[in-house]
Formats: structure tokens, C-alpha cells, sequence
């Protein structure tokens, strides 16, 4: 595996190494002691997969009373996949960025708590699977709306299909920050 620090240093791109013959390929998803080495030390609890149509956007979401570290793989399909913090006291608080992940490029996102979580699906359809270092707790949902002006993040896609609750989230100077 192979770690990048993006432009907000505690997301990082991971790249895995591919063994590629004639009958397809191999590949390591998770090595908890690679992570480790690289400073990510989550203890992930929870695995979810979702299956999303194209134009779908989720997001922007995080939990405050029992933050999630995440990490973000494309099973089939492609999306944008974005992180942005808000971390009060964070140098980039208010910033985001973005990576493309697909299920040809293998490309892995790790978000730390600490991060609105929320990302647009590319392709026809897409199966998105992701580690969560806390549960899921439906009372402790909140995020951000996901065309905030003051975040301006640059989705890729220009009419999402959002959901009712993700369409009443408030702006980022309206949310409960961590």
C-alpha cells in the first residue's frame, strides 16, 4: 500500500498494490499494521456497503457524540468522495478536499473524526463499502448541507439526487461543530 497526505494532511489518499494475471488480480484492502505504521491507528468496528445510482450525492455527515474515522473503498462503479473539516481549532477548518475512487483505480479514502463525510456517484451505479472505527448511532446524526457557499465544494455532477433529510442539513456556520 502506498499512503499520500492530501492539501488537509489527516485525510490520506491510499493507493494498494495490485497483483494482476491472467485470471484477474489480488490485492490487500485492509493491513491493519501498514495503517498503523502510516500514523492511522482506528480501531474500525463497523463495515457498511451501500449501493447508489447515478448522480446520487450522500452526505454531508458525521456524528459528534461518538465520532467515526472512516475508511472509503469503491467496490464496482466510481464516485467523488470528500472530507471536510471541522475541527474548530483546525488550521483548514471549513476546507475540503476531494478524490475520485472507483473500483478500477482501487483507491482508498481514510477520514478522521473530525470531518463532515459525503461523496457524489460518477458512474451508472456504484457499491461503495467503508470501515467505521464507532457505531452507527441514529441519534447522533448531523452534517452539513452539501452546497454550502462558504465550504464551495467543486462537485463533479450538476443535479444530484439527494435525500429529504440530507436536502435540510444546515450550512456550516449553522452546524454543531466537533
Amino acid at each position: 500500500m502506498k499512503f499520500q497526505k492530501l492539501n488537509i494532511n489527516d485525510v490520506i489518499l491510499i493507493k494498494p498494490i495490485t497483483h494482476n494475471d491472467s485470471r484477474g488480480f489480488f490485492m490487500e484492502s485492509f493491513r491493519c499494521d501498514l495503517l498503523i505504521d502510516f500514523g492511522i491507528e482506528s480501531n474500525f468496528v463497523q463495515d457498511n456497503i451501500v449501493y447508489s445510482f447515478k448522480n446520487v450525492l450522500r452526505g454531508l455527515h458525521y456524528q459528534k457524540e461518538y465520532p467515526q474515522d472512516k475508511l472509503i473503498q469503491v467496490i464496482d462503479g466510481e464516485i467523488f468522495d470528500v472530507a471536510v473539516d471541522l475541527r474548530i481549532d483546525s488550521p483548514t477548518y471549513g476546507k475540503w478536499v476531494g478524490e475520485f475512487l472507483s473500483s478500477n483505480n482501487k483507491y482508498q479514502l481514510y477520514v478522521p473524526s473530525g470531518f463532515a463525510h459525503g461523496y457524489c456517484v460518477i458512474s451508472d451505479k456504484a457499491v461503495v463499502h467503508y470501515k467505521c472505527s464507532n457505531y452507527y448511532h441514529s441519534n447522533d446524526q448531523h452534517g452539513v448541507i452539501w452546497n454550502d457557499e462558504d465550504v464551495n465544494i467543486s462537485w463533479p455532477i450538476k443535479k444530484p439526487k439527494i435525500s429529504e433529510k440530507d436536502s435540510k442539513l444546515p450550512t456550516l456556520q449553522k452546524t454543531k461543530v466537533i
